[in-house]
């Protein structure tokens, strides 16, 4: 049944959208995990795609750092006038660990079903990044004139976080020319339907956190268990992170996040609606804040730098007292605020000297772009074309992405995709994956619009 039911959907696609699916397809089903992937392979296939699309040798390369000859990462070029300096569009082919006997389905097969496609990558981030190669062949086979070179820049490593192969920074680091550009569409945006399958908002992502993990550690002279003492590893630990998980960083706005809530305020009715409204009075409304914290933590993390406990390790014998305890506290810092300054305050908070603090990696500052006019006029016009009278809403990315190294070197990068999902999300990262077959090609079809509406003003 479900294989008629393919067949049938396959038939009533346009050619573009057909040729999307069997990109998507061949990009899914090529594992690129950490583990045992092989992102090489991933962008090799799309370079052969591009090829086939008419991309001469000399219009692409596969740089593959040393050391990670499974992390390659492609970049293809279609040339323009040289008017305006490029635009890039950038999406990683690697993806999160998944384990079959987890899963529902097979996680890298790619599988339609009742209107949804399901695979490891299905959302996070392989539909951006076959559609960025359907579209690259659509604008070649129609001889796109652009007044800028459009860039394709399909990368690995972008979930491991540090990595030393992250396809982004290796390509900054090494081959800066090949992806130098005015600015960048990436992921970290989409839309939002209600229950009914109706849009409500379309997003664009400006501006990210900056992601900053510590080791927390605390040793001690340890002994038998049958004759404890009240200085326990584990006890200070424990309470350290304790008083970690009542302390809230201070509320701040960023010209991003205001937008979003005064915009959202318009969106949303009742008490949320006055509750966004109310916190973006000076002093904000905190119980308000409160409410809207409940409603969902997005609310709260939009607002103030968070930090949370993520990995606890303490001990070495069930009938001993523990030498070392230790735990990691992963944090997301607004833009603009000092990474040693959270470090003192965790220092403060857990009110313990005998805990030690250390960085894990170091942290890559990114100040958030800003929100061109000429780039949300050209959103939020394809918008209005293609779902009328749903609005588009600027969000800071509390997590975290390769816009990060973007940003940093003025490549103003911006989420953005045109492919909607549920309040239910789409499970990146988590069990069966998904995006709906209808966002997929909706998608596809609003990022070939804007890019080529980019490339041409």
């Amino acid at each position: 049944h479900i294989s008629l039911q393919a067949n049938a959907q396959t038939a009533a696609l346009t050619p573009e959208q057909k040729q999307l699916r069997e990109i998507y397809q061949e990009l899914v089903e090529i594992n690129t995990t950490d583990s045992v992937g092989d992102c090489t392979k991933a962008v090799t296939t799309m370079a052969g795609r591009l090829k086939a699309g008419g991309y001469s040798e000399s219009e692409m390369q596969i740089g593959v750092p040393p050391g990670g000859p499974k992390k390659g990462n492609l970049v293809a070029r279609l040339k323009g006038s040289g008017a305006k300096k490029p635009l890039l569009l950038l999406a990683h082919v690697d993806v999160v660990e998944a384990k079959r006997v987890d899963w529902v389905r097979d996680p890298f097969k790619l599988i339609e079903e009742d209107g949804v496609f399901y695979a490891r990558g299905s959302a996070d981030d392989k539909s951006m990044a076959a559609v960025f190669v359907t579209n690259m062949i659509r604008y070649k086979r129609e001889h796109l004139d652009a007044k800028r070179d459009i860039i394709l820049a399909l990368t690995c490593d972008e979930e491991i976080i540090p990595s030393k192969f992250d396809g982004v920074e290796y390509l900054l680091k090494n081959h800066r020319n090949l992806i130098d550009a005015e600015l960048a569409l990436n992921e970290g945006g989409g839309g939002l339907l209600d229950k009914s399958g109706k849009p409500l908002r379309h997003g664009i992502q400006a501006g990210e956190k900056i992601f900053q993990s510590y080791q927390l550690e605390m040793t001690n002279p340890g002994g038998h268990s049958s004759i404890p003492y009240r200085d326990n590893a584990i006890y200070h630990l424990a309470d350290g992170l304790s008083r970690l998980g009542k302390f809230d960083f201070p509320f701040k706005l960023s010209d991003t996040t205001r937008t979003y809530f005064e915009r959202m305020s318009k969106i949303e009715t009742g008490q949320i609606a006055a509750d966004m409204q109310a916190i973006l009075k000076d002093p904000p409304d905190a119980d308000a804040l409160a409410r809207l914290y409940a409603i969902s933590p997005f609310n709260n993390s939009s607002v103030r730098t968070t930090c949370v406990a993520t990995m606890l390790d303490a001990g070495h014998a069930t009938n001993a007292l523990p030498q070392r305890a230790r735990g990691v506290v992963n944090c997301r810092i607004l833009p603009g605020e000092s990474v040693e300054e959270v470090q003192k305050t965790l220092v403060r908070v857990m009110a313990d000297d005998k805990i030690k603090i250390t960085p894990m990696g170091e942290a890559v500052l990114s100040p958030p772009p800003p929100l061109n006019p000429a780039f949300m006029k050209a959103v939020e016009d394809i918008t209005a074309d293609m779902w009328p009278g749903v609005p588009v809403v600027p969000t800071m990315l509390v997590a975290a992405t390769d816009g990060r190294f973007l940003n940093n070197v003025g490549i103003w990068t911006y989420g953005v995709s045109g492919m909607f999902a549920g309040a239910e999300g789409s499970g990146a990262h988590g069990l069966n994956e998904h995006i709906r077959v209808k966002s997929l090609y909706d998608g596809s079809e609003f990022l070939y619009r804007l890019a080529k509406r980019l490339g041409q003003e």
